[in-house]
């Protein structure tokens, strides 16, 4: 029976990186020391058990990869398996050229190559024979000694993205951190719900899960006013998303939320900077809405409800903070003047927790159109004077 084969030439090399795409693979950071005993060390994101007798594992580097060639001449190597919370580690090796393990932790293993400090496991290795693979080679290593040191979720690649990509349910996240924070909205139920009713709009109480996700703990309209037109009860802290919290975090997470906005231009991120200066200066944010009104956020709250929906691929995380990052809505941060009218698409206002930290968030939206910045600043201070009653209420409930 006569059979036909696709070849190489005829794949599609798109087709090609999106089918296997979907199948992930485990990231191993390969350390050693050449002979001069300089330390080296590169990503590898295909890693893979060969066999158990005698032990053998497998790594593929690119054919152009400098450090590998270098690794050729090491009489051992180590291969860390990393943990899901290491994908900063990854981009920063990745990036260097030299001084690669700079101001990363790490511990010697028993052949003296560096461990990375909080990797899953580490392999100390030797390569056995290199194959030829296409524009990879196919590296052979004997095992020597290994050990589990942190046995976490792995990082993988899946997607074109890295991450651990193990989601628990919101429910499971309320522990001691985030408990306080229900309570004290909910005791200031009424006033929250009494603001609503006297602007006619939208309010609700936002807490921080993470430097990645705030959750709603809180929710009240006024007349009229349309609750399914409200954000998700889980939301991603991704530009314009999260600035309330952000902006009194180290500079580092900074970097790491406007880092999110992939593919957009340096203006874009340096507006959502300029947003942190702007409520670390004034205390709150304004979004105005566009000529269509109130729509501008149906792109927002679609992307907010497809994240409440639960474990999502890496594809549709990229889909949803893109979605977000392109919304209509103008964020540009400026000072309300008393003779102007506006449009307001939101008020944000950021909320001390009992540890004097801002974690929690109250925001103001569907209001009323067409008012003048005079109406706009009463709406402003009336939210103060809530965001004053939710911090005494987190404070009590500390106490209490």
């Amino acid at each position: 029976m006569s059979s036909s084969v696709s070849t190489a030439s005829s794949v599609d090399r798109k087709v090609f990186r999106d089918v296997l795409g979907h199948y992930p693979t485990g990231v191993v950071v390969v350390t050693g020391r050449d002979a001069t005993g300089e330390i080296l060390a590169m990503v590898v994101g295909t890693f893979n058990s060969v066999s158990l007798d005698p032990p053998l594992v497998s790594f593929m580097p690119m054919k152009t990869s400098r450090t590998f060639a270098k690794m050729l001449d090491c009489s051992s190597l180590c291969i860390n398996i990393l943990g899901g919370e290491q994908e900063d580690i990854v981009l920063t090796v990745a990036q260097r050229w030299e001084d690669k393990l700079d101001g990363i932790d790490w511990f010697p293993s028993p052949s003296g190559d560096p461990v990375l400090t909080d990797s899953v496991a580490w392999i100390d290795a030797r390569i056995a024979n290199t194959v030829e693979a296409g524009d990879h080679w196919i590296a052979l290593c004997e095992v020597h000694d290994m050990a589990v040191t942190n046995p976490v979720s792995p990082l993988i690649f899946f997607q074109g993205g890295y991450g651990s990509f193990v989601c628990s349910s919101l429910m499971a996240r309320m522990d001691h951190e985030i408990l306080p924070a229900i309570h004290a909205a909910h005791s200031a139920r009424a006033e929250v719900e009494a603001l609503a009713t006297e602007i006619g709009c939208e309010v609700s109480v936002f807490t921080a899960v993470s430097s990645d996700e705030m959750a709603t703990v809180l929710s009240a309209t006024g007349p009229g006013i349309d609750r399914e037109l409200g954000l998700a009860g889980r939301i991603p802290m991704v530009p314009p998303i999260g600035d309330t919290y952000l902006f009194d975090c180290d500079g580092e997470l900074q970097d790491r939320w406007v880092g999110k906005l992939a593919g957009v231009p340096d203006e874009v991120k340096q507006l959502h900077r300029d947003r942190l200066t702007f409520v670390r200066d004034h205390g709150y944010l304004v979004s105005f809405l566009p000529s269509e009104g109130d729509s501008a956020y149906d792109q927002l709250r679609r992307a907010t409800r497809e994240y409440d929906t639960g474990r999502l691929t890496p594809s549709q995380e990229r889909r949803i903070r893109e979605s977000i990052a392109g919304s209509a809505v103008d964020y540009r941060p400026r000072l309300i003047a008393d003779d102007e009218t506006y449009d307001i698409g939101s008020l944000v206002l950021p909320i001390r927790d009992g540890n004097g930290s801002y974690s929690m968030t109250l925001r103001l939206a569907q209001l009323p159109a067409g008012h003048t910045g005079r109406r706009v600043n009463q709406w402003l201070a009336r939210a103060r004077e809530v965001v004053v009653t939710l911090e005494n209420s987190v404070v009590e409930g500390v106490h209490a």
